[in-house]
């Protein structure tokens, strides 16, 4: 296959990836509002999915391809530029309002917000899809597709789930239309194609530093799993018995234990 069509198959993975954080908001068809309590867990289901991707894929992967000390200058890196741009982007408001009112240099800011948070993620899927078209992966559809690709697709996309949920329900309460809020969800993930065909594209030019590509998206993923994800979860639980504690473990555990099929592929 030549490399558009290469970068074609990544880009489709990520955008389906994308799509899946618009399942998240369907629920706003039928009810008004998500309980604390389910919206902790699926918090905790979130994270525990991206910990069990970023260990037993990424982090595995990486250690394969090249040395820990390159693996650990990408997690550095990773996690070193999803702070950089956060603090470099805060104060930007997201949202659908904000998108109508906003000029050339709010909405450049807001979508850096976006890219912020869901780049590292397509990130993670185009590093995966690194060996696509080699040996050793699956016959899918005429093309070779990593395992690893499959393994880190399924798992963003589940991850997204519960990510497009917490878009829609401020949403929600601004009066937002029921199919609009599928769309904002959607929206708020279509940095990840494109963080996915830059990052294939990376490491099929640099395959030397596939290991370092492998350490930056896991370490931009959990970062963001230890500094967004358990403290929203903490925050949405703070009126439930024990702080939600015991809903977001249980969800964490639920989450690893949804990936365990797919690891003993």
């Amino acid at each position: 296959m030549s490399l558009a069509e290469n970068l074609a198959i990544v880009f489709v993975a990520g955008l389906v990836t994308a799509l899946a954080t618009g399942i998240g908001a369907l629920p706003f068809l039928y009810f008004d509002t998500i309980s604390d309590r389910r919206n902790v867990v699926l918090w905790g289901i979130a994270s525990g999915v991206m910990v069990a991707a970023s260990t037993f894929g990424l982090l595995d992967e990486g250690l394969a391809a090249g040395t820990p000390l390159e693996l650990g200058a990408g997690i550095v890196a990773g996690v070193v530029l999803v702070v950089v741009a956060r603090r470099a982007l805060s104060g930007a408001d997201v949202g659908p309002r904000a998108y109508a009112e906003a000029d050339r240099r709010k909405l450049a800011l807001i979508l850096g917000v976006l890219t912020v948070h869901s780049f590292p993620e397509g990130v993670a899927i185009g590093v995966s899809f690194a060996d696509l078209g080699l040996e050793g992966g699956l016959p899918l559809l005429g093309i070779t597709v990593p395992l690893l690709a499959l393994f880190m697709t399924v798992a963003i996309s589940i991850h997204n789930v519960p990510e497009g949920t917490a878009i829609a329900i401020p949403l929600r309460s601004m009066g937002i239309a029921d199919w609009r809020l599928v769309w904002w969800a959607i929206f708020s993930s279509l940095p990840q194609p494109v963080g996915a065909v830059l990052a294939f594209a990376f490491v099929r030019l640099a395959r030397d530093l596939l290991a370092v590509g492998f350490g930056f998206a896991a370490g931009a993923m959990i970062y963001l799993v230890a500094s967004e994800f358990v403290p929203e979860a903490r925050e949405i639980g703070e009126g439930l018995p024990g702080g939600g504690l015991r809903e977001l473990a249980g969800g964490f555990a639920l989450g690893v234990l949804v990936m365990v099929p797919l690891l003993a592929i």
